[in-house]
């Protein structure tokens, strides 16, 4: 007697189909797992048949054989559990084949019967909705209105496992889950820090304004107290909201990763990660034995914060490179290689050195020259090329701390914001895979940024700060959202003047 039941894994981000394939035969009693099974998977014959048994049914005692195919992909997680159960009984004839032949199945069983949540699931649906050979996906309770932000597919919720087996067998009727996606949207709760909160500093929150505007990582430098992590912890209020797909792609990575919030099946707010700087290298960019997104991925779609930047490990900042430049991360192994979206804006902090205060104008600097070189090339030059905003943050002046009335809101900074993504959404309507002005390439640099009278000025700056090629192309790419801010096709002087401006501190190695 052979039954075979759809189920689902998940393979870094991504979901992929599995099938159940559960074969009784007459001999001694025994239940073997094959198919590259890991661990807990090996060990769903103990939960599978304490399931069966405290949900009313009778546990075969025959010879089982359960082949999870394909058998040369390595299987992981505890999800298995309720389709090999599920399997079991049809193959015992208890559920008719065709039930099963359109319908894919996950979870986790307890011992008492009960079908706990997984991770992955919105991705194992999103892959079960592509294939369009099946139509009903059961799923975990807890999971049910995740899965049920994919169209096009029935999402079945499960509270225990003899829900299953009665709803497959014909015996009992559960509503499909659904969920009102633009409800969510309009329902969001957005964020409890506002730009009208910081008081001065109007040329930094110029800064991360032009920042938010064309997506370009920045570097705050500054003695305490400034406001460096209050100004960074507002950038992601005037950052562009979420689009469905954004949020899709967002979401498939927490919930990979087993970090999506039961009561909140869709993410609708740009993710702000902030790091301790004693996260290893893995942490940040992502692996482990099992690997699993690190914090570049968790802050796809949204800001990554790192503040104290000198404090990290060297090793573990030059990691960044590769996904600042090409938006995602891979992770090789020697069984496979997997790939995760990275593509974030950068915001780091820092001091000017050691102590934290020189050029302060009230507190001495207690650092020698060496000491401060020494903690400024703990960041290298090909990091800092790759970081397109570096701003010196003064400290407040004290009129600036009492005046009354609050700073512009970020609202009023969003629209702006908004209105210079708008320009770009259509300038790159023909890139698919670029949404702003910093992920331009040399060839779109070439195309939408011509320069007038300012090269000139350019070529100065370039050649007085030393700059390198990519430096300047950063450039050109801030001049070009400066001008989109302002609704100007051509880059004027001005817009590249400004720009010089934020690319004058270079610290680290060259």
């Amino acid at each position: 007697m052979l039954a075979k039941v759809w189920t689902a894994a998940v393979s870094g981000v991504d979901g992929l189909l599995v099938q159940v394939e559960v074969d009784l035969a007459l001999g001694l009693p025994k239940f073997s797992t094959v198919g590259l099974a890991e661990g807990a998977v090996r060990e769903a014959k103990d939960r599978v048949r304490a399931a069966v048994k405290n949900g009313g049914y009778e546990f075969p005692a025959r010879k089982i054989t359960v082949n999870l195919a394909p058998a040369d992909v390595k299987k992981e997680g505890t999800g298995y559990d309720l389709p090999i159960a599920i399997g079991i009984l049809a193959a015992t004839g208890l559920i008719p084949p065709d039930e099963l032949a359109r319908t894919c199945i996950v979870g986790e069983l307890s011992l008492d019967g009960l079908v706990r949540p997984i991770p992955g699931v919105l991705s194992m649906v999103q892959a079960a909705a592509d294939t369009g050979s099946i139509e009903r996906f059961m799923v975990p309770g807890e999971n049910a209105a995740e899965a049920a932000i994919v169209q096009g597919i029935k999402v079945i919720g499960l509270e225990r496992f003899d829900q299953a087996v009665e709803y497959l067998a014909g015996r009992q009727q559960i509503a499909a889950a659904s969920v009102d996606i633009a409800k969510l949207f309009r329902d969001r709760d957005g964020y409890p820090v506002d730009f009208s909160e910081v008081r001065g500093q109007e040329h930094i929150k110029r800064a991360l304004e032009v920042a938010a505007a064309g997506g370009h990582n920045i570097l705050l430098s500054g003695v305490p107290g400034t406001g460096k992590t209050m100004m960074a912890r507002r950038l992601p209020t005037i950052l562009p909201d979420l689009s469905l797909e954004e949020a899709l792609e967002t979401t498939r990575i927490y919930s990979a990763g087993g970090l999506l919030p039961s009561d909140t099946p869709l993410l609708v707010t740009r993710p702000f990660r902030a790091p301790h700087h004693t996260i290893s290298d893995a942490g940040l960019i992502g692996g482990g034995r099992i690997p699993r997104p690190g914090e570049v991925s968790l802050a796809h779609n949204g800001v990554l914060f790192l503040d104290e930047l000198p404090e990290f490990k060297k090793n573990v900042l030059e990691v960044l490179r590769q996904p600042l430049e090409d938006g995602h991360v891979t992770i090789a192994r020697a069984a496979t290689s997997l790939r995760f979206p990275a593509r974030f804006m950068l915001v780091g902090a820092m001091n000017p050195c050691p102590c934290g205060f020189h050029g302060d104008p009230h507190r001495e600097c207690i650092c020698s020259q060496v000491q401060i070189q020494r903690y400024r090339n703990r960041l290298s030059g090909p990091l800092l090329d790759r970081i397109d905003i570096q701003v010196e943050v003064p400290p407040v002046r004290v009129e600036d701390i009492e005046r009354a009335e609050p700073g512009e809101s970020s609202d009023t900074i969003r629209k702006r914001v908004n209105g210079a993504r708008s320009i770009q959404g259509r300038r790159f309507a023909d890139n698919p895979l670029i949404y702003c002005n910093a992920q331009m390439g040399s060839r779109l640099v070439k195309t939408f940024c011509q320069l007038d009278d300012s090269s000139r000025l350019l070529h100065q700056a370039v050649a007085r700060l030393g700059l390198s090629a990519r430096a300047y192309h950063r450039i050109i790419k801030i001049a070009r959202t400066i001008a989109d801010l302002e609704g100007k096709e051509q880059i004027a002087s001005s817009h590249v003047s400004e720009a010089i401006q934020y690319r004058r501190m270079q610290y680290g190695e060259g």
